[in-house]
């Protein structure tokens, strides 16, 4: 397999690259093999927007293979709220897998990806710079990171983006 090739065997079907964690172990295992470099990034992806794009776009350009986490309807409740999310975890996963940068998709229930980074392993895991040191929000899976021999990688946020913007205006709008 050379450093970029897609494992996509039919594009305009995108659902084949949303996995459960038994599949995407075995796909990782295969990649690992080939000596692919795995990125991993996650969220709740709720309302993609062009932040979110542009931010799996450059995950992408950091390794050969992009793993997205989607954090599930019941955790997304509980880091926003009753009221979130506005798709269920299905779609989302759905969505994000039809994105050429995606490589599979895979949906976790805990609130941190710390459990799913130590199952899958990445050699790169991407945060927003809103994360980034010295005066970021805590990165409590870093550790778990390091540990195994991989890299955090803070990626640029796209000023004035924000999914909850997003909610918040589509909720004012009349009609």
């Amino acid at each position: 397999m050379s450093a970029n090739a897609r494992s996509d065997p039919d594009p305009a079907k995108p659902a084949w690259k949303v996995c459960d964690w038994p599949e995407l172990l075995a796909r990782r295992e295969g990649w690992r093999a080939a000596g692919l470099t795995v990125v991993w990034t996650n969220g709740c992806y709720d309302l993609l927007h062009k932040g979110h794009v542009r931010n799996l776009c450059a995950c992408r350009e950091l390794g050969n293979i992009l793993v997205v986490g989607v954090n599930s309807d019941a955790s997304v409740r509980q880091l926003k709220g009753p009221a979130r999310p506005i798709l269920p975890e299905a779609d989302r996963a759905e969505i994000l897998a039809a994105l050429m940068c995606v490589d599979a998709v895979v949906i976790f229930d805990e609130l941190t990806p710390e459990e799913s980074l130590r199952r899958l392993k990445p050699e790169v895991h991407c945060k927003g710079a809103d994360y980034a040191p010295p005066h970021g929000k805590p990165v409590p899976e870093a550790k778990v990171v390091e540990a195994y021999g991989g890299r955090v990688e803070f990626l640029p946020l796209v000023p004035g983006v924000s999914t909850t913007d997003l909610v918040d205006l589509i909720r004012r709008t009349p009609g």
